[in-house]
């Protein structure tokens, strides 16, 4: 099986955690033995807190979102060091590059490519890019829920939902802020198109992703594509 692994780098990096970058590393050298991947390193803390010393200073938006993709390179250029000779060298640039490591046999690892567009919308192109049979969001929440699980006692998880209602469910964001939802408008309609099956779950811990390639058994939720005929909105 072909899959996109996106890493949230909140999760993937926790304080620069030494021992989570080798727990994730173990998990990604584990599924490449049978699988072909990619991941996609989110920035995390360190990504908004360099974006607000550079916007503190005058940074223009398209200037800020150069500062996140960098990290998110540097994200990446971790999890390479401590996947070792398996993966590519240096994080691709372009899905191109992408591309064409793995169909080489390399584990691809990478962060973000251009302004505008975050890394969870990277990893869905990437996913439609290279023909991926599941695109899985490690998340630091387990699933996708109508409301914030940390504030609401009464938010309801989603266990399956259609990118169309993904996409509904964002939009409805402005007229209900209490919604939450860890991907990103943009990335749902990407992933209306990609027509991949989609996980989003607790990227806490990287065994849950190997538990959720194995067996299919994950808590969190599970976005099925549309009809291939469905409009993209």
């Amino acid at each position: 099986m072909r899959l996109v692994l996106s890493i949230d780098g909140t999760v993937l990096v926790p304080e620069q955690s030494r021992q989570q970058l080798e727990a994730y590393a173990g998990v990604i050298t584990t599924l490449a033995k049978t699988h072909d991947i990619c991941v996609v390193t989110g920035g995390g803390t360190l990504a908004r807190e360099y974006i607000d010393a550079g916007r503190a200073i005058g940074a223009n938006e398209i200037e800020l979102d150069q500062i996140g993709i960098d990290v998110t390179r540097l994200n990446a250029r971790l999890l390479i060091a401590a996947i070792g000779e398996a993966a590519i060298l240096a994080p691709p640039r372009s899905y191109e590059a992408a591309n064409g490591a793995l169909r080489r046999g390399d584990i691809v690892v990478m962060g973000g490519t251009a302004p505008a567009q975050t890394t969870d919308a990277v990893s869905a192109v990437l996913a439609e890019y290279v023909d991926a049979e599941l695109l899985i969001y490690a998340t630091s929440t387990p699933g996708v829920f109508s409301a914030d699980a940390n504030t609401c006692a009464d938010a309801e998880p989603f266990d399956e939902l259609t990118p169309s209602q993904l996409v509904s469910l964002i939009l409805d964001i402005d007229m209900a802020a209490r919604s939450s939802v860890p991907i990103d408008l943009h990335t749902a309609k990407m992933l209306q198109r990609a027509q991949c099956e989609t996980i989003v779950l607790d990227g806490g811990n990287p065994e849950n992703i190997l538990t959720a390639v194995r067996t299919g058994e994950f808590e969190g939720t599970r976005i099925i594509p549309n009809q291939r005929n469905d409009p993209l909105s």
